[in-house]
């Protein structure tokens, strides 16, 4: 049986793990990252300063906290999976292929070098099937449930 303490440490590595591996896609992969992507990665690096918090202080009722932001994360992968595959409607702000606050004079120089939207409801990667924002979904749920196991664990 693991430790309070080395779940808090496995957990907090989950989530180091998965903000790293985007990251990589996004900066040596070249695959930028939509809306979406990018609010997923917050509640991780939240997860990374509760572990850390937590095993220097001790406290394992934070990981009650870390567990919450692996659920969060987990959720807004669950609901970029369901923009991915049409299953309901996302946002509009990166499903339109929206150029709102560039400006007309921007756009029609081409010294100006204007990225182009990446949109939500394409999938830019996969693997087995499932993509970026469902893998996200499927390992921070298994990270919430261990996160659980170390408030647990007394």
């Amino acid at each position: 049986m693991q430790s309070s303490r080395t779940l808090i440490l496995l957990a907090t590595l989950g989530s180091a793990a998965l903000l790293g591996g985007a990251f990589a896609f996004q900066y040596i992969g070249g695959l930028a990252p939509c809306q979406l992507c990018l609010w997923q990665r917050w509640p991780h690096a939240a997860a990374i300063l509760i572990g850390i918090v937590a095993l220097v202080t001790g406290w394992r009722g934070l990981a009650w906290l870390g567990a919450l932001a692996a659920l969060a994360t987990a959720a807004i992968g669950v609901f970029h999976v369901g923009v991915e595959q049409q299953w309901w409607e996302g946002l509009a702000s990166c499903t339109a292929g929206s150029i709102a606050g560039i400006s007309t004079a921007d756009l029609l120089d081409p010294s100006k070098d204007v990225a182009a939207v990446v949109r939500c409801d394409a999938i830019a990667w996969q693997m087995l099937g499932i993509s970026m924002a469902g893998w996200n979904a499927i390992l921070s749920l298994i990270l919430a449930g261990v996160w659980v196991l170390a408030v647990r664990k007394g």
